[in-house]
């Protein structure tokens, strides 16, 4: 797992985690496995600012304003898009996933998305609901390990273009 060391003033240590609140119980998993994770590689949940939305929908726009600050090293979102049975989900689902890849190409900043769409979701079944907590948890950790991981790698691209940004913030461990 990657770790935060002394850091150079010039590359952004927070991170930001957006969330979504439709299924929150289930998406909350996510963070506190986001930030369980985060806290084993040395990164302090008070490097972590968390933010909620609404529905997935929102979370694209957020991100976006988020790294646009210049304050956070990544951006890492979470939500649970679902096939309510009347509307359609895939263009949500496609909408926030393309919308997160943009933002990421346009402000250089990490952005990592943890925002799913399972095939079958049983609203009342106390077997999905079950198995889309644990799920979470595990995305959660898979979440955190992905943003470490690419933190570094972008931190180490830019200290090799020469420029002091990210010089010495982040390393593998």
């Amino acid at each position: 797992m990657t770790q935060i060391s002394p850091a150079s003033p010039a590359f952004p240590r927070r991170i930001a985690f957006v969330q979504s609140c439709w299924h929150k119980d289930i998406v909350d998993q996510c963070k506190t496995a986001f930030m369980a994770a985060l806290a084993e590689a040395g990164i302090a949940g008070t490097e972590i600012d968390c933010f909620e939305v609404a529905g997935a929908f929102e979370i694209p726009l957020h991100a976006k304003l988020l790294a646009k600050t210049g304050r956070y090293a990544a951006v890492a979102c979470a939500g649970l898009v679902v096939d309510g049975g009347i509307y359609r989900h895939e263009f949500v689902a496609q909408a926030v996933i393309s919308g997160l890849m943009q933002v990421q190409l346009e402000t250089g900043t990490v952005v990592l998305s943890a925002v799913l769409t399972p095939h079958h979701f049983h609203h009342g079944s106390h077997e999905h609901a079950r198995f889309f907590h644990e799920h979470f948890v595990v995305k959660g950790a898979e979440l955190a390990h992905a943003c470490a991981d690419t933190i570094a790698k972008v931190a180490k691209l830019h200290a090799s273009a020469g420029g002091a940004t990210g010089a010495g913030v982040l390393q593998a461990a």
